[in-house]
């Protein structure tokens, strides 16, 4: 498994699947590691495409660091993973706090990224929440039963195995990644950035109910100039892991019909 090291030294593991032209990252986001995307790749025809999929910093295989928790440096770190594999222009899938991540990189580096997916994708200005949530989500490192209440109230058609999966994937991820990380996606901070994306973007919404079709149409999709929405009903915050093959269809279908212009 490869593993290339950030800026600041913290080791960053990634796997790659397929062997295809078109590079494309797949960006996790908050109390999750890049196999949330597992039962995603199962259903996605490889055909033409080389998946890259980074572990952040704090879970899966990757480094945990005491700090670095900030969505800049994550970034960089995707960045870091992106060059490492040898992908100098890539796509750039990201969920939640994963959307965030790629909308800063495909500011920060347009030049490189040749389409953009953001899976209910947390706003650039984050997404404050009320007090007695944010005291659940924030203090639920290493914690089953505050995790599992947070993907009951998040997700829709989540099934008892894949619950299981998500359950014992996010009982991995440090308390610093847990703690820094919901203060980073909440604070947001950087819609001013949101100019500088040239690549075509689709934002999937489906019945997130943190994150629900009208608010990502204002916050997520109408800041960025090639952004369009595309609404898939019946799943919560997780489609990927609740509706893979329709997941993975939507995406297959944004990346072949982008590829003209990678």
């Amino acid at each position: 498994m490869p593993t290339t090291t950030a800026t600041d030294g913290t080791p960053l593991h990634y796997r790659v699947m397929g062997d295809g032209p078109r590079s494309v990252v797949l960006v996790h986001g908050w109390m999750v590691s890049g196999a949330v995307w597992d039962a995603m790749i199962e259903k996605l025809d490889l055909t033409g495409l080389r998946l890259v999929v980074p572990d952040h910093r704090g879970t899966g295989q990757s480094g945990r660091p005491t700090s670095g928790y900030s969505l800049e440096q994550y970034a960089k770190d995707v960045l870091a993973v992106a060059d490492h594999a040898g992908a100098k222009r890539f796509a750039l899938v990201g969920h939640s706090m994963g959307g965030q991540i790629a909308k800063w990189v495909a500011s920060d580096a347009p030049e490189r990224v040749t389409g953009l997916v953001l899976l209910n994708s947390v706003p650039a200005s984050g997404l404050p929440l009320p007090p007695d949530a944010a005291g659940l989500f924030r203090t639920s490192a290493g914690d089953r039963e505050k995790q599992k209440t947070i993907l009951g109230l998040a997700c829709k058609q989540l099934s008892p195995e894949s619950l299981e999966t998500l359950l014992k994937d996010s009982g991995g991820v440090s308390k610093e990644a847990i703690e820094q990380c919901f203060d980073a996606w909440t604070a947001g901070g950087f819609a001013h950035r949101l100019a500088s994306i040239t690549a075509p973007t689709l934002v999937v919404a489906t019945d997130d109910p943190f994150l629900p079709p009208l608010f990502l149409k204002q916050a997520v999709v109408a800041p960025i100039q090639n952004a369009r929405l595309t609404h898939l009903p019946g799943p919560g915050h997780y489609p990927q892991v609740e509706r893979p093959a329709e997941t993975a269809a939507l995406l297959g279908a944004f990346l072949a019909g982008s590829s003209a212009q990678a």
